[in-house]
C-alpha cells in the first residue's frame, strides 16, 4: 500500500476520488438509513474546490483503494472529515493504514476528531480500535445520530 497526497487539480484523480466517495458513502447511507450524506451531494467541481487535504491509498497497480481527508479547524486539533474505502478492498487494513498515516504525518497535533453515523458499526469499531473515545452523540435529522470521537495526539 502506498499513501500519498491527492492532487485535487488533476481531473483523472478527482474523478477516481469522486467515484470512490460515492461507492463508500452510498454504503454508509444504507447502514444509517439516511441518503443525504453531504459527500453524496457533492459534484466533482465541489470536491475539487474543497479546503480539505486528501490522502489516497493505492495498490501496486495504482488503483485508489481508499482515501482520508483532514482539516485543521483550530490550532492543535485535526478533524478527519472523510474516510472512504472501496468496497472491493474492505477488511484489508486500508482504513487503519490511512488513520495511522494521518497520526504520523500530523504527530504534532494535540487532538484528532472524527464523526460517523451511530449505526455505522464498522466505522465505530475502526475508530475505537485506533484509540478514539466517544465524546458525544447528536441527532442531525430525526432518527439519524452522529457520534463524535476524540483521540489524544502524541504530545
Amino acid at each position: 500500500m502506498n499513501i500519498t497526497r491527492i492532487d485535487l487539480q488533476d481531473e483523472m484523480t478527482v474523478g477516481d476520488l469522486w467515484s470512490l466517495q460515492h461507492k463508500a458513502y452510498r454504503l454508509e447511507a444504507e447502514l444509517i438509513g439516511f441518503n443525504e450524506i453531504p459527500p453524496l451531494m457533492e459534484t466533482r467541481d465541489m470536491l475539487r474546490q474543497s479546503p480539505e487535504i486528501f490522502y489516497g491509498c493505492h495498490d501496486h497497480a495504482s488503483e485508489l483503494m481508499g482515501a482520508v481527508a483532514v482539516e485543521e479547524e483550530s490550532p492543535g486539533k485535526l478533524t478527519i472529515t472523510r474516510m472512504m474505502v472501496n468496497p472491493g478492498h474492505f477488511r484489508k487494513g486500508v482504513a487503519g493504514a490511512l488513520l495511522e498515516y494521518v497520526f504520523e504525518k500530523y504527530s504534532e497535533m494535540e487532538q484528532f476528531i472524527v464523526s460517523t453515523g451511530k449505526l455505522n458499526l464498522p466505522a465505530v469499531a475502526l475508530y475505537t480500535k485506533h484509540g478514539f473515545v466517544q465524546v458525544g452523540v447528536e441527532e442531525v435529522v430525526p432518527g439519524v445520530e452522529l457520534v463524535e470521537f476524540y483521540r489524544r495526539g502524541h504530545l
